[in-house]
């Protein structure tokens, strides 16, 4: 056999190899790893996702939570993991999109260079909150005071690079005003203490603000989409509440360690689009007011491409700063 006749051999011996492996995926426990607290939406239904493809795939898929440092905790976990599929990390727009725009050279990972896109999970709008005992309860008259008061109106943000923080930058941009960012590591500590008056407003998701909002504790007086969402009908768009015409949301998805074979990133992307279809799935979305986004690696991709090219924009426009 030539030298040539053998690394094709070898070559095709590993390919008929990971093909089978990818076949009998999973074989073990999936982890993944999600950078947010337990208690908020992203990482609650990450948990009902995992336990659906747990079922499907009579293997277990563990959700563990690693909040803080804008992400980074949980990413860097996952970036130095094997590639076998067996190591995954739930990823927004705004740790594969926002932060590079943010932190530049200073990024402890690149979300290209270090992972690849497995699958899509979700969409999800924010929506302006304030407190339902609030001075500040239609968008015209948050304007106004932060235009009177310069520097002196509070926002919250889930993080420091997150798409309420971005939102946020962008909506003072166009109403030309200056307010004071507060960036939290648990974003139910924020909720609270928009409810009890110590933080004036923030834009957040339907799932992670849902516990007070039921409380009646904080409410919803605009959501930054182009149209109404159609479980909260009642809350106008921004624009129409009267301020500026802004769009301001998130998705969730998964990644896997750069290196991981194609045939295992398919095998996953095919578990997650059928779990995503699943109709008790399908109703635990709509109570937390998300989306299901069933896409394939590719389109996955191009997705973050797209989003890497909007939130740069966004960043130079604004101004706004990892600080």
């Amino acid at each position: 056999m030539t030298k040539t006749a053998k690394c094709l051999a070898v070559l095709t011996a590993a390919w008929f190899a990971t093909a089978a492996h990818a076949q009998s995926f999973p074989t073990g426990v999936v982890k993944v790893t999600a950078p947010y607290s337990s208690g908020a939406g992203p990482a609650v239904f990450m948990r009902v996702l995992a336990d659906r493809l747990s079922k499907n795939w009579g293997q277990q898929m563990i959700v563990e939570s690693k909040p803080g440092a804008s992400g980074f905790i949980a990413i860097g976990e996952v970036k130095n993991a094997a590639p076998d599929g067996y190591n995954l990390v739930a990823m927004a727009n705004s740790h594969v999109a926002i932060n590079p725009a943010l932190y530049g050279a200073k990024l402890p990972y690149d979300p290209v260079k270090d992972f690849v896109p497995v699958a899509m999970v979700f969409r999800t709008p924010f929506f302006i909150t304030v407190s339902t005992s609030g001075r500040y309860q239609t968008v015209p008259a948050l304007i106004a005071a932060a235009k009177a008061n310069p520097g002196k109106i509070s926002f919250g943000s889930s993080y420091v690079g997150s798409p309420s923080h971005l939102g946020a930058e962008e909506f003072q941009y166009l109403t030309g005003t200056r307010m004071i960012h507060v960036p939290f590591k648990d974003q139910s500590q924020m909720y609270v203490q928009i409810a009890n008056g110590d933080l004036v407003w923030a834009f957040s998701t339907l799932g992670s603000a849902l516990p007070l909002i039921r409380a009646g504790r904080i409410k919803l007086i605009a959501i930054g989409a182009k149209e109404r969402l159609k479980t909260q009908g009642d809350v106008p768009t921004v624009a129409e509440a009267g301020g500026p015409d802004l769009v301001v949301d998130s998705w969730i998805g998964l990644l896997a360690p750069r290196g991981t074979p194609p045939e295992i990133v398919r095998a996953i992307n095919a578990g997650v689009n059928r779990a995503l279809g699943d109709p008790e799935v399908l109703d635990r979305l709509k109570t937390f007011g998300f989306e299901a986004a069933v896409v394939t690696p590719e389109q996955f991709a191009e997705v973050i491409r797209t989003d890497q090219m909007k939130y740069a924009d966004i960043v130079r426009r604004t101004g706004a700063t990892a600080d």
